[in-house]
């Protein structure tokens, strides 16, 4: 089968579209051929020798695909799956291919209302945001969130997410464009951060108060005024280092406050976590997209022997929402 490969730690340009051995379903796994695949800042980590895969997973790129089943491994086969089924996947590594092998459980129906082609928008996204708003952070709805990057893959799934449990929404964003990209989504503040302090408008929006949850993909540079703009009983979910991994923290700020700090990565998580995000993802975010309150947002598309390109797209930060591969017509 055709498979993007990393022929080596670099730029964009290490990517190569190569043949390479088609996968076997394991115990508990099926194989999903893939009809498009979507693009994640986990894959440029990737690819620039900065994010290895989990022991025992692919080295192939992506994080999330859909397609149609194809094959029903052992131990699968009363799974409530069945060959042709259209589906959509959370994966540790593989999505960059015309097959891949997925846990079962790590599968999800394409919600009702959504193109297959679409589909692998959701599923990173969807369970990245639930797994930390919900379970790790327990937004509630009245509470106030500050997401971070609200124009990312990310950020445009946690506005619709935040907003679908009646929470109100503040978002950063470094353009106008993207902020009313943000807006259009559901957030309730915007915050242009080349030319606000987020600390100062999430205070005023708060009465002082400040923010609930705080979902940040910046990490060491954020950390002090995250902490600054978290509300008494507050809880900063970091799952992303884009500025950098050290910082300092002020324990008797967040004494003060009560405050919790988690940190949190969905990639490394055992199979069974998985199944469960899914689970819970299917269960309360997908009546949701098949509602119309929650969407796919997608920016581009891009073939599979063109994923450099796709990276380099990602990495110029200009995107609103998601970046797909096609691998088939779906």
């Amino acid at each position: 089968m055709q498979a993007v490969t990393i022929t080596g730690a670099g730029g964009p340009e290490v990517l190569v579209l190569s043949t390479v051995a088609a996968p076997e379903p394991r115990e508990g796994e099926v194989v999903v051929e893939v009809v498009a695949a979507g693009v994640n800042r986990a894959d440029v980590q990737q690819r620039k020798g900065l994010y290895p895969p989990p022991k025992g997973g692919s080295e192939l790129p992506g994080l999330e695909v859909s397609g149609r089943v194809a094959a029903l491994g052992p131990g699968t086969e009363d799974s409530g799956w069945a060959l042709g089924d259209e589906v959509c996947a959370l994966l540790s590594g593989g999505g960059y291919a015309e097959s891949v092998a997925v846990p079962v459980g790590q599968l999800l129906p394409v919600p009702h209302g959504v193109r297959l082609a679409d589909a692998a928008a959701l599923p990173e996204v969807a369970c990245t945001v639930w797994s930390n708003l919900v379970t790790e952070a327990g937004l509630r709805e009245g509470e106030t969130v500050l997401v971070h990057g609200g124009s990312s893959g990310i950020g445009t799934m946690a506005i619709q997410v935040a907003s679908a449990l009646g929470a109100r929404v503040v978002v950063t964003a470094g353009s106008q464009a993207k902020l009313d990209a943000c807006r259009d989504l559901g957030a309730d503040v915007l915050v242009n951060y080349r030319e606000q302090d987020f600390v100062e408008v999430v205070r005023a929006a708060t009465e002082g108060r400040g923010a609930d949850v705080i979902l940040d993909v910046v990490g060491a540079t954020y950390l002090g005024r995250n902490l600054e703009a978290l509300a008494p009983d507050g809880r900063l979910v970091v799952i992303g280092l884009l500025g950098g991994r050290r910082a300092e923290l002020d324990l008797g700020t967040l004494l003060m406050k009560r405050a919790r700090v988690s940190a949190t990565s969905l990639r490394s998580r055992s199979v069974a976590d998985k199944a469960r995000i899914v689970a819970d993802v299917r269960e309360h975010v997908w009546p949701w997209v098949e509602q119309g309150r929650v969407r796919p947002v997608i920016q581009s598309r891009h073939p599979l022997a063109e994923a450099g390109e796709a990276h380099r797209e990602m990495e110029t930060s200009g995107h609103v929402g998601k970046i797909l591969l096609d691998v088939r017509a779906g």
